[in-house]
């Protein structure tokens, strides 16, 4: 009796470890439900417990990554111009190594440039999961991108209101702001709002490699486990943000045009 006791004894933390694995694995499986006869729309713990999750992590996503890729990708934009052989300090060097670097970063595919952006994502956030560690590459990986939409804005504005601020004594940087940033604005309203549009769509790419969202939401059940009812309502939340995004644009884009 002392042996099987003493076995028992032994066994015991052994047994609770399985228990509690069996108890966490049962939270899991009520949680994430696996087969053919999976709960759908309103029964379905992926619709009802992650789905506004999802929703929050993906606006927090496209906000941060345009707000932070305007705020960097809006001067870079101004450099090309400035320095280009029509700018208001010619520069062909400076032109060239800062045109070449963003055509580089822009070439690069968004699945790809995220993985290669790993280290210093987890190098600034802490991780590489979450919508957090996304941003990282999203802003990165969209700067250059606007920054040649800046381009193509600014290089649009009239060059006669360019040499009237000149005639009258104006500094680089009032022209700069002044001028140039002020005729394109309803242009470069039109860009940011293209610019968040694609953030949402990268922020759904996102989701392939655990980067939260709707996206990830929409690949682990709707795509993994085949559950039609998930993947379908994210697309259309997906397609009415996008929606809500080019209705803002066009109102803001609307009310800073002076012309």
């Amino acid at each position: 009796m002392s042996t099987v006791a003493s076995t028992l004894s032994a066994l015991s933390p052994v047994l609770a470890g399985a228990g509690a694995s069996l108890n966490e694995a049962a939270a899991a499986a009520a949680l994430l439900p696996a087969g053919a006869n999976d709960p759908t729309w309103g029964d379905n713990p992926a619709l009802t417990s992650q789905f506004v999750p999802a929703i929050i992590d993906t606006m927090l996503m496209t906000g941060f990554s345009t707000l932070f890729t305007v705020i960097f990708g809006l001067p870079l934009g101004l450099l090309l111009v400035q320095t280009s052989k029509t700018g208001l300090t010619p520069n062909r060097l400076v032109n060239q190594v800062v045109g070449g670097t963003v055509n580089i970063v822009r070439s690069l595919p968004f699945i790809i440039g995220i993985v290669a952006l790993f280290p210093l994502t987890k190098l600034i956030v802490g991780t590489r999961l979450g919508w957090q560690a996304t941003v990282v590459p999203l802003v990165i990986l969209a700067i250059p991108f606007f920054a040649r939409l800046v381009e193509s804005n600014i290089l649009s504005v009239d060059a006669g209101k360019i040499e009237a601020a000149q005639m009258m004594g104006a500094s680089h940087r009032q022209i700069r702001w002044g001028v140039q940033v002020r005729e394109a604005l309803p242009a470069l309203v039109q860009s940011i709002t293209v610019l968040a549009i694609t953030m949402v769509g990268y922020s759904a790419m996102a989701g392939v490699i655990g980067g939260g969202g709707l996206g990830q939401l929409a690949i682990n059940y709707g795509y993994t486990r085949n559950q039609h009812d998930v993947l379908i309502v994210s697309v259309v939340t997906i397609v009415i943000i996008v929606q809500v995004i080019q209705v803002i644009g066009d109102m803001v884009s609307r009310l800073v045009d002076h012309r």
